[in-house]
């Protein structure tokens, strides 16, 4: 989800925000550089071209960096602070950071604590959290200590580290979180259409939700579990795809944009039967002019279809 992305999916409508990919923080402040690269939403208001709000996410172990960089965000424009503590990618892990401070509620807090000195009270602090590493027994003193700490919301993804992506998510035991804490808690894992949003509503009793994978699916997934709307025809999915090919090679990123239209493809095959034979014939594409042509190729037959 790059600044592209964030752009082409908000443009759809009914989000109320969107946060950042994380900014890897170790021990030292980083240059203004290193956010525009991931934000440059920072240099328009910290909105999306449609108005969407967008908060700065860092991600790190080091209580004071994190306060140098949360401060360094505000003052570059972000109008609040999210912090991950939910990232189950190993390398992130390895080196301390997203879902293995997990098992160190005290360091959790402490981060969220210096943040919150960091930056202007009136500006939120926020965070995202897994259940745990390997199971959730200690989920609820996670999303204590954010909260003692000043976390304005917790988000919680309903699995633990070890789960990775792989099912079932756990709404109960968001809800059981959601009833130990006094900050609000946001429900997210799976909430990739108007039903699962519905029993996970239901099922956790949080009103609110972020959502992720889902949106790669039906790229205007807000729009249909607000508002009831269709989800897109493949042929403006294409059209989107299109768009998004084209963001990358203005902005010279097209080393990327094979790996990232093959993972996008592979999404959308949760939801469109016409996304698969794309899949297919984009695993055999290495470049980015490839991917291209296939995607002027797919909505050709969109419209002939």
């Amino acid at each position: 989800m790059d600044w592209r992305m964030r752009d082409i999916i908000c443009g759809l409508g009914s989000f109320d925000l969107c946060v950042s990919e994380f900014v890897r923080v170790v021990t030292q402040c980083l240059p203004e550089k290193s956010f525009l690269k991931l934000c440059p939403e920072l240099e328009s208001g910290s909105c999306t071209n449609d108005g969407t709000p967008m908060r700065v996410q860092l991600l790190g172990q080091d209580p004071q960096a994190m306060a140098e960089n949360a401060a360094r965000a505000v003052a570059l424009g972000s109008p609040g602070v999210d912090i991950n503590f939910g990232c189950p990618a190993k390398l992130v892990n390895r080196h301390g950071g997203g879902a293995s401070l997990l098992t160190q509620p005290k360091l959790m807090q402490e981060i969220v604590t210096s943040i919150r000195a960091a930056i202007p009270r009136e500006l939120p602090v926020t965070a995202k959290m897994r259940l745990g590493c390997d199971d959730s027994t200690g989920a609820i003193e996670c999303a204590q200590a954010l909260a003692d700490g000043g976390a304005h919301w917790v988000v919680v993804h309903g699995r633990t580290r070890a789960q990775g992506y792989r099912p079932p998510v756990d709404w109960e035991s968001i809800g059981r979180i959601r009833e130990s804490v006094p900050v609000r808690v946001i429900a997210n894992g799976d909430i990739n259409c108007p039903e699962s949003y519905a029993r996970c509503r239901a099922i956790s009793g949080c009103s609110d939700a972020m959502i992720g994978r889902g949106v790669l699916a039906i790229p205007n997934l807000a729009e249909v579990i607000q508002h009831g709307a269709p989800p897109l025809p493949w042929l403006q999915v294409c059209q989107l795809m299109r768009r998004y090919a084209s963001f990358q090679r203005e902005h010279q990123a097209d080393r990327y944009l094979s790996g990232r239209l093959k993972q996008w493809m592979k999404y959308l095959c949760a939801h469109y039967p016409e996304a698969r034979s794309a899949f297919v014939a984009a695993r055999l594409c290495k470049d980015g002019e490839s991917i291209m042509a296939l995607a002027e190729a797919a909505v050709s037959a969109s419209v002939e279809h």
